[in-house]
């Protein structure tokens, strides 16, 4: 080969541990110091880190927080589109101690929403992962049902990045657990949502339950769809807007990655995304990934820092064992011709 082989490093976050950005440039260092043309390309699936890997931050509003106190929450307008992330208004990041899962609101997220439009933005573009919320999007309902449909009646359109398909009313069952619901809470915030359910289909004529990832967010997405909103696949959005396809051909060797793989990479997150559009274009990847839960010969090819360094060393030193996983997967793969 003439010129150097080259490395398209295309990683999503390592929760806890690494963003996207951080760790993309931790393989490209990897990948040049083994002779190779690296190129860094941060994506998300519609959970945190989306507002980074299409743009980043330009603005920042006060909106309400998840349990009601204000919150600085940063979202981007770039020309007409906004990109809204809905865990820096309304996610469990924010929580300083305990959730509490019954009260926990999605009024800051409708509040940038409505900033967005405000501002001028004709598309807002929302991620919704990371929430502390499952209060099926009512909280943001009772903030944008004045601006009327979100579908573009009225010169702007919402467009939501999902990285579930879970089911409006499988909002509780599914991720309650994690925002701190109790087994008793589940069920009342379960029949909540049948409730709200049906009160959106009432007002607004559409059957969220029917809605593929309507339960994204604790119901948020289906809380928007009821408004108008578009819900698509997150890693898809990501990928079509930063030109995942074009930088993927001219690679002879893609690197992703993300903290924890298991059976949910697979669908319609990062990994699982980009391992089947390499496989359309026919070029290699490989995963560097925190902890491996998949079975052998399920999903891509994968470097697992667990299994190679333990977990304590892997979380101890994220950034530093990734580039040696790198380094250690183009020694394995020798020369490209």
């Amino acid at each position: 080969m003439s010129r150097a082989p080259r490395l398209l490093a295309a990683p999503d976050k390592f929760r806890g541990s690494a963003t996207a950005a951080e760790v993309a440039a931790a393989m490209c260092r990897a990948a040049a110091d083994k002779g190779w043309e690296p190129r860094a390309l941060a994506l998300a699936d519609g959970g945190e880190g989306t507002l980074v890997a299409l743009g980043g931050p330009n603005r920042s509003s006060a909106v309400t927080g998840p349990l009601n106190t204000p919150v600085e929450a940063a979202w981007r307008l770039s020309e007409s589109t906004a990109v809204v992330e809905m865990a820096l208004a309304s996610g469990l990041a924010l929580i300083d101690g305990q959730n509490d899962p019954i009260s926990a609101t999605t009024k800051g997220t409708g509040e940038l929403i409505a900033k967005a439009i405000e501002a001028g933005a004709t598309e807002v573009i929302v991620a919704v992962g990371g929430s502390a919320t499952t209060d099926g999007g009512n909280g943001a309902v009772s903030v944008l049902e004045p601006y009327g449909p979100l579908d573009g009646t009225h010169g702007y359109r919402v467009v939501v990045a999902c990285d579930v398909v879970t089911s409006f009313v499988d909002a509780a069952r599914d991720f309650g657990p994690q925002k701190g619901a109790s087994p008793g809470q589940v069920r009342f915030l379960t029949e909540r949502l049948e409730s709200l359910a049906d009160d959106y289909l009432a007002r607004f004529g559409t059957d969220v339950r029917v809605i593929p990832g309507a339960g994204a967010a604790g119901g948020l997405a289906g809380g928007l769809a009821a408004l108008g909103a578009r819900l698509v696949g997150g890693f898809d959005l990501v990928a079509d807007r930063v030109g995942l396809d074009g930088a993927i051909r001219e690679a002879d060797l893609v690197l992703t990655g993300e903290g924890r793989l298991d059976s949910q990479s697979l669908e319609g997150k990062v990994v699982g995304g980009l391992d089947r559009r390499c496989a359309e274009a026919g070029v290699a990847m490989w995963a560097v990934v925190g902890q491996d839960s998949l079975e052998t010969g399920v999903g891509p090819a994968r470097f697992s820092l667990a299994q190679r360094f333990g977990l304590k060393a892997a979380m101890g030193d994220t950034l530093g064992r990734i580039s040696t996983a790198v380094g250690e997967i183009l020694e394995s793969i020798g020369p490209v011709s």
